[in-house]
Formats: structure tokens, C-alpha cells, sequence
């Protein structure tokens, strides 16, 4: 890789891997036209020029739903995407680990867990992956960069990327246009770019429609090259062909923070394909027939008038009479132009709502039949088999989205030493969202249509005989993923608290039955006088939480 460095530059190695780019950019360019153009603009396109607008809303709003389900799934609101979990078969060979100390490792874990969440919360991480997942689900692909500074996105018209035959990311070239007056002093002078051409002209090629570079604007083209060497992932950047200094960055393989994401994987491609592009032909015939619809409605919406040569109605005295004016004229001599085309648009108009339905389905949105019968349970029914159909998405995203990202957060926070480094081979973290959602999901569904039977089946009083309430408790709180530490009481708690109870129950009745006792006419000295000497030791002073002694009158 080295020699491969000194032969090339940064801008020509990127120039040479666009080539195999071009046409994944091509088609991301027609998804993002037909859906949220700005995500991805025409090539060549800079500031203060219009966009495409599309004559539909449909690609636009199953986007965002879709990046939202993805969004919530993969990182959900005030839960943890991840579980620090102990190595039950390291605990196995410390037999003097008890379950005091078992509880006190997962309170200390628990606490680890939400210092990563209180930091995720603190930045804008969220936001940046948000706009990760509209840009997945549009063009296919995107590249996170964790830096000092905070999470970046690079869409897929600002880097290239080489993959080796088993998909793994062997190389990254980035590209980002940066003013001049930020570089050291000996790249302030501009290069040899000349105004309005594009990347890539001056060092070994045209890279059609990336990043125009403007010298009007005192900018330059900055280059990073990613390379995977021994093991560990290396990267320096480069201006007009000459590094720059202080640069040069390193970081181990598991917790690199470059993270490049498909949406669909192909294999024996470097990138990725989008859901829009899967139902590319559908967004394309449903954008033809809408423009064919607005623009024949306002054509059928215009109104004019026709007057015949002969009659003796004049056209101006028509065209200026007002509401209730009355003019000289017969009926028959003014007709209106009329478009005629009702069945023709019925026919657009029946295809337009079968492709709107296709496709919201498709990008997952939630359509429930228009009933009063409708009930809650066919509409989380709904829900859980649209989530399901995300299941393949979950599992490439949690292998290349959620396990780096979280090996990079880990590092970053030992390293500022928010956190301590986890015990080798005793600690691992693992990650519980996305498709580990959707499994958790099904056990909650499972679970309670399992208790509602046995309860249907034996009655509601016989389930504690037949099933572990403590056991079926856990595992409802986790198919909900929620956090049980210090939630359910342990067998030993309860049993604890039940002796408690029945003390303080008996205590309670022996002081009722004194009272009972100490308030009769029989122990009343004034109405029976001998009552005193009945009692032994009835004069002395007790004790203090002595219980009276009942008489022969008891």
C-alpha cells in the first residue's frame, strides 16, 4: 500500500475508483429526483440553482417514514440499543462469585450503559444517522465518520469505496470542498483548478458530476484517503496533491471510526442498492400519470367561451358583463369548450391510487381498512408484519451500522476516561435493537396471547399451579425491553417480606386483644375491686414492650 501511495495521489486513486461508482450514482441521482431531490442533486449542480420537483409526495413521505422506523428501531427513545453483558462462562470458574456480587456487577454495568446513552443524548449523533437513513433508504448507501468534533455523513457523490470479495471495506476516498484561508500557509495559494471544472480534471481524469470546487469562492478540493494496513485502518488528507501536515491518523480495526453503510448488499459490489430503487418503475409511472393528471385537471378547470360568427351577441359585451348583468343574445349562439376527457382521467385516477397503495406498502406505512369494525388488535397486527418485512434490513444494519458504531463509542469514552476499560473476556457489549427488536417483539406478542389461553382454558385463579409467575414476570420485562435490574422482586425478597408482614400482622392481633381485654367491665378496678390481687404482679412497673398478662377473668 505504500508503494501504491507513493505512485499516486489521493485524487487520483479517487478518480480511478469513481469509475466503478458512476453508475450506482446515476441511479441514486433518478431515486432521489422522484423522492427528496436535495439529498442527492443533479450532477453538477451548485448553489442558487433549482432543483427537480416531483409531481408527487408519495416517494418523499415513504422515505421518511421508512428512515423513521429504521431510526427508532435501531436506536429507540429512552431505551439502550446495547446490554453490557458478563461472561457467564468466565463467572463459572470463580465459584466464590455469589448472586450479591452478580447484582452488584450488573448495577455497575447498568450504570456504564446509560453514561454511553447520556453522551449519545448530549450530541447530535442522532441527527446525523436520521439523515444516515433517509440517504439508505434513497441511494442505498452513506459513510459516518466519528471524528473529535462529532458524527459526519458523507453522502455517496463525496467518497468512493473498495471492497474486497467477501464485502469487507478494504479502502475509502473522501472528498469535501474546504476554504483556502483554513489551510496552512503554503496551500493558500489556489491551484491549478480552473473555474466551474470539476474534481478530478486536474489530476488524471473527469469524475463527472461530483463536487464543483469554486475558485471564485477561494475553495479547494481536500482528499482523505482510508486504507486498511496490518490491521489497523490509516488515513492521512491531501491538498493539490500534497499532504497535509498533521494529518496522518490511525485507529484498530474493531473501532475504526470510518463506517460505511449499504442498504441492500450485493454481492460482488462495493455498494449498496435502495428500497426506492427496487420500486424505481412504480415511483416513475406514478410521477407520469400525476403530471398527466395535474396538468389535464387545469386544462379541464379552464373556462372559455365560445360565440358564433353571426350572432348578434357581441364577444366584449359578454366578456364584461358582470354576475346579473343582462345583455341582448340567444343561448344557442355562446357555448363553452369542454375537455371531455372524464373517463380518461377515471382511468389515471383508478391507476394512481393501486400505485399509491403498492408503494406505501413498500416503504411501510401504516394503512389499515377505513372501518368502524376496525380493532386495536388488527392494527398492531398490521404493525408487527410491516416490521417483520424489515427483518434482512436489521441484520446488515446491525453488523455494519450498530457494532461499529458502538465499538467506536466505547473506545472514544475509555479514552477520555468517562469510562473504565471492561474486564478482557469477562465484559462484551452486545447489541439488542433492530432485528433483536423485532424478535423481542414477537416473544411479547407470544407470551401474552399464551397467558390470555391459560386463562381462557383453566381460569385465572389456576395459572400460578401450572406456570413460574417470578420466570413468565422476567420475561415479559424483556420481550418489552425493559430494564429488570432492582424492577422484580427475587423469591428471597418476597419471602422476606412475607414473614415481615405475617410478624407484624401477629403483633397486631395480640395488641388488639389486650385492648379488648383492658377495656371490659371485668378488669374496671372501680366495678370489680379484687380484680388487682387476681392479677399477679399487677402494681409492679413492666417492662417497656411487655405484653399484659391475661387474669382468671380472661
Amino acid at each position: 500500500m505504500d508503494d501504491r501511495k507513493e505512485r499516486l495521489s489521493a485524487e487520483q486513486r479517487y478518480v480511478r475508483l469513481s469509475s466503478t461508482r458512476q453508475q450506482f450514482l446515476d441511479i441514486a441521482r433518478d431515486c432521489a429526483k422522484l423522492t427528496l431531490p436535495y439529498l442527492l442533486p443533479p450532477s453538477g449542480h451548485s448553489n442558487g440553482v433549482y432543483l427537480p420537483t416531483p409531481w408527487q409526495s408519495v416517494g418523499a413521505k415513504g422515505v421518511n417514514v421508512m428512515a423513521s422506523k429504521l431510526m427508532l428501531a435501531l436506536f429507540p427513545i429512552n431505551q439502550t440499543f446495547f446490554k453490557l453483558q458478563i461472561n457467564d462462562g468466565q463467572l463459572a470458574k470463580d465459584p466464590e462469585l455469589d448472586m450479591k456480587a452478580r447484582s452488584e456487577i450488573d448495577t455497575v454495568l447498568s450504570k456504564m450503559e446509560r453514561v454511553v446513552m447520556q453522551n449519545i443524548a448530549e450530541t447530535a449523533d442522532r441527527v446525523i444517522i436520521s439523515q444516515a437513513m433517509r440517504h439508505l433508504v434513497t441511494t442505498g448507501n452513506a459513510l459516518l465518520f466519528m471524528g473529535n468534533k462529532g458524527l459526519k455523513m458523507y453522502p455517496l457523490d463525496r467518497y468512493v469505496v473498495n471492497r474486497d470479495g467477501d464485502g469487507n471495506v478494504i479502502e475509502i476516498v473522501t472528498l469535501e470542498a474546504v476554504p483556502r484561508e483554513q489551510l496552512p500557509d503554503e496551500f493558500q495559494m489556489s491551484g491549478d483548478m480552473m473555474p466551474g471544472n470539476h474534481v478530478g480534471e486536474g489530476g488524471g481524469g473527469n469524475v463527472t458530476g461530483d463536487l464543483i470546487i469554486n475558485p471564485d469562492l477561494d475553495e479547494a478540493a481536500l482528499y482523505t484517503w482510508v486504507t486498511l494496513e496490518n490491521g489497523r485502518w490509516s488515513w492521512y488528507q491531501e491538498v493539490d496533491g500534497k499532504p497535509l501536515p498533521n494529518t496522518e491518523s490511525s485507529a484498530p480495526k474493531n473501532s475504526t471510526p470510518w463506517i460505511p453503510l449499504r442498504f441492500q448488499m450485493v454481492d460482488g459490489e462495493s455498494y449498496g442498492r435502495g428500497r426506492v430503487e427496487e420500486f424505481l418503475g412504480d415511483l416513475r409511472s406514478l410521477d407520469s400519470l400525476m403530471q398527466s393528471i395535474v396538468e389535464g385537471s387545469s386544462a379541464a378547470a379552464k373556462v372559455v367561451f365560445l360565440v358564433s360568427p353571426s350572432s348578434t351577441t357581441k364577444p366584449k359585451q359578454l366578456a364584461e358583463a358582470h354576475n346579473g348583468t343582462v345583455i341582448q343574445g340567444r343561448p344557442d349562439e355562446v357555448g363553452v369548450v369542454q375537455v371531455g376527457k372524464t373517463a380518461d382521467f377515471k382511468t389515471a385516477y383508478d391507476m394512481i391510487n393501486m400505485l399509491t397503495q403498492r408503494l406505501s406498502d413498500a416503504f411501510l406505512s401504516l394503512n389499515v381498512r377505513d372501518s368502524e369494525r376496525t380493532t386495536a388488535e388488527e392494527i398492531r397486527s398490521t404493525k408487527s408484519e410491516l416490521d417483520e418485512q424489515l427483518g434482512g434490513i436489521y441484520s446488515s444494519l446491525t453488523i455494519e451500522l450498530l457494532t461499529p458504531y458502538l465499538n467506536r463509542k466505547l473506545s472514544d469514552l475509555q479514552r477520555k476516561k468517562e469510562l473504565p476499560k471492561l474486564p478482557k473476556d469477562l465484559v462484551f457489549p452486545t447489541v439488542v435493537a433492530g432485528l433483536s427488536g423485532v424478535g423481542r417483539g414477537q416473544d411479547l406478542q407470544a407470551l401474552t396471547g399464551f397467558i390470555q389461553t391459560l386463562g381462557q382454558t383453566i381460569g385465572p385463579d389456576k395459572i400460578p399451579t401450572f406456570v413460574n409467575l417470578e420466570e413468565f414476570t422476567k420475561r415479559l420485562a424483556t420481550s418489552a425491553g425493559i430494564d429488570q435490574l432492582n424492577l422484580i422482586k427475587t423469591a428471597q425478597e418476597r419471602q422476606q417480606e412475607q414473614q415481615a408482614a405475617q410478624q407484624a400482622a401477629q403483633q397486631q392481633s395480640l395488641m388488639d386483644q389486650a385492648g379488648q381485654i383492658a377495656g371490659s367491665p371485668v378488669m374496671d378496678p372501680s366495678k370489680n375491686p379484687g380484680i388487682l390481687e387476681q392479677i399477679p404482679n399487677a402494681n409492679a412497673p413492666q417492662e417497656a414492650g411487655s405484653t399484659p398478662q391475661r387474669g382468671a377473668a380472661g
